[in-house]
């Protein structure tokens, strides 16, 4: 019968090792001495691994599963970040104004801008153009402003127009009680006068027609107009005749209000240019200062005079 057999520097290992002689005598008592090859076998059936080995698998186990989970931990880390990002790039695309929305409404913006701007320049060039148009286009005839009058003068003396036939006058409609605009009308129409006289040596009779005869006499216009200027003509009158001539110099007045006899009056602020023949040759407004009330007028009578001569 043969027998599984080792080397004998196992044999002797494994006993060395693993047997000592209480143990050999365990086996004795338990049934007898059994075979070496027994021995053998129930040894490496019961034997576990050495306590060592068990220890480095087992360190290498559990390093190679931290590795395995801090790898995991860290992908896990990467994942959710780039789903983070993912996110955060979500959100903007799906929030109410996206920049290609913005875009589209900056440019529309600008368009709209950009059409009424050009709109507003071609309506104003349209409006030069036809302004050019009527500049240059046939006179039409004069305003039909001045006619006759029968007034008295600061002197009490009568006055028509007739006695300002072959002069330049300049009429303005006041009254004696005006607070503050027709006294500065009046200091402009003396400075021009003399500014008129001192640049083209033009003579002017400057004439001044109330719109208050209730309260305007002749004592009361004669001590009003010497504020002014030595040449200036101060005329009253009825209140028909005042009436009829504001009328025909198409000026309106009105009283505004009446305590008494302190009222005020509203009226048109108009200064005119007659020429000889007590025709309107222009009219000037309140924008007007003395300089440049000065230049129209002359300019003016240059232009009358260099016609007549041709004519």
């Amino acid at each position: 019968m043969s027998h599984f057999s080792l080397p004998l520097s196992l044999h002797r290992r494994i006993f060395k090792s693993t047997f000592t002689s209480s143990s050999i005598c365990s086996f004795a008592l338990g049934g007898g001495i059994q075979s070496l090859p027994q021995i053998t076998q129930r040894f490496l059936f019961s034997t576990s691994i050495p306590t060592t080995t068990t220890t480095v698998v087992d360190s290498e186990t559990s390093k190679n599963t931290e590795e395995a989970k801090s790898n995991g931990n860290e992908k896990s880390g990467d994942s959710k970040h780039q789903d983070d990002k993912n996110n955060a790039r979500r959100t903007v695309r799906r929030g109410p104004i996206s920049w290609l929305s913005f875009l589209f409404l900056a440019a529309t913006g600008a368009g709209l801008i950009w059409y009424c701007d050009r709109m507003k320049k071609q309506r104003i060039e349209a409006i030069n153009k036809s302004s050019a148009i009527v500049k240059v286009g046939p006179s039409v005839g004069k305003p039909e402003i001045g006619g006759p009058f029968n007034l008295i003068d600061h002197d009490g003396k009568p006055v028509t127009e007739k006695d300002f036939m072959g002069k330049w006058t300049m009429i303005y409609f006041g009254f004696t009680h005006c607070p503050d605009i027709c006294p500065d009308e009046l200091q402009k129409l003396a400075a021009a006068i003399d500014k008129i006289k001192e640049k083209a040596g033009f003579d002017i009779v400057p004439v001044f027609i109330t719109v208050d005869p209730e309260r305007d006499n002749v004592e009361q216009v004669r001590e009003y107009v010497k504020e002014f200027h030595p040449k200036l003509i101060g005329l009253t009158g009825s209140l028909e005749e005042i009436k009829r001539t504001a009328r025909a110099y198409r000026i309106y007045y009105m009283k505004t209000s009446e305590e008494d006899s302190d009222y005020l009056v509203d009226h048109s602020i108009i200064t005119y240019l007659m020429d000889p023949n007590m025709e309107l040759v222009r009219f000037f407004g309140k924008n007007n200062d003395a300089d440049a009330l000065a230049d129209g007028v002359i300019k003016e009578m240059k232009q009358y005079k260099s016609k007549n001569a041709t004519t």
